[in-house]
């Protein structure tokens, strides 16, 4: 087996290392597609108003001057030279990648792209306590469950156009409650926000981040796994399309484009 790994805290990642230790353990050949740079919440992101560079890291490891969905689409049209992959893995990301956050991670969006370019692509992400510099994943949680929650759904299959999001828990591995299949979640409210701040010149500039709040979500829920202390295995596509809304409107937009209608 051939297998493509790739993330989006950059080629020096711990998680990185984590997953290429993870991926010799199912295959015998291990390509690395990296960015040069950390490129966290880059989504699907492709780089097209500057070229992109390539730096040979050893032996099939490429660290790469642009974002995940960049490094993917590189590693299986070019780089790979023979054959294309048999599976992309993106991650170990540092945080988990779990409800909305999904479209936000680069961790997701590189297993899309290896999806979108048919290739069968999971996402893998280690759940931290806290996200701050000094607190240290348990990546050793995903590299002692991974490989066999890999093996099997690589033998039970799934559909072209779904891509896997594993979730692993915050804690060490014999800690671990269970594996869960879920769904993804919706915090029921916003945990981002933005810190506003002064600069030496006296200029207004702001720092994106996350709330510490502990969100409610669904028992059945990607975020809800995580928290309580299983893994989270979450099949997701990028169909965004809400059904209910396409037939009531249906109803209301259909025929000849409607005209404005005068308002006295």
């Amino acid at each position: 087996m051939r297998i493509l790994v790739t993330n989006d805290d950059g080629i020096h990642a711990e998680g990185l290392t984590a997953l290429e230790r993870i991926a010799a353990q199912l295959a015998d050949e291990v390509w690395v597609v990296a960015p040069e740079v950390e490129k966290s919440g880059a989504s699907r992101a492709l780089t097209l108003s500057e070229p992109l560079r390539v730096r040979k890291a050893g032996e099939r490891r490429f660290a790469v001057s642009g974002t995940p969905t960049d490094c993917v689409m590189l590693g299986i049209e070019e780089l790979l030279k023979g054959r294309r992959p048999d599976l992309v893995l993106s991650g170990v990301n540092r945080g988990h990648n779990a409800a909305e956050d999904v479209t936000m991670s680069g961790t997701v969006a590189g297993a899309i792209q290896g999806m979108a370019l048919g290739v069968p692509a999971i996402a893998l992400s280690q759940a931290l306590a806290m996200l701050q510099d000094d607190v240290v994943a348990h990546y050793e949680t995903a590299e002692a469950y991974a490989p066999g929650i890999v093996e099997r759904l690589l033998e039970a299959g799934w559909p072209k156009d779904v891509v896997i999001n594993i979730n692993f828990p915050a804690r060490p591995p014999e800690e671990v409650e269970a594996v869960e299949v879920t769904r993804q979640g919706l915090r029921d409210a916003p945990n981002m926000k933005a810190e506003k701040r002064t600069d030496l010149r006296g200029r207004d500039y702001y720092w994106m981040g996350f709330t510490a709040r502990r969100p409610t979500v669904g028992d059945d829920t990607d975020l809800a796994a995580v928290l309580a202390g299983r893994i989270s295995v979450t099949p997701l596509h990028i169909d965004l399309t809400h059904m209910p809304s396409v037939h009531a409107l249906k109803g209301v937009l259909g025929g000849p484009p409607p005209k404005l209608r005068a308002h006295a």
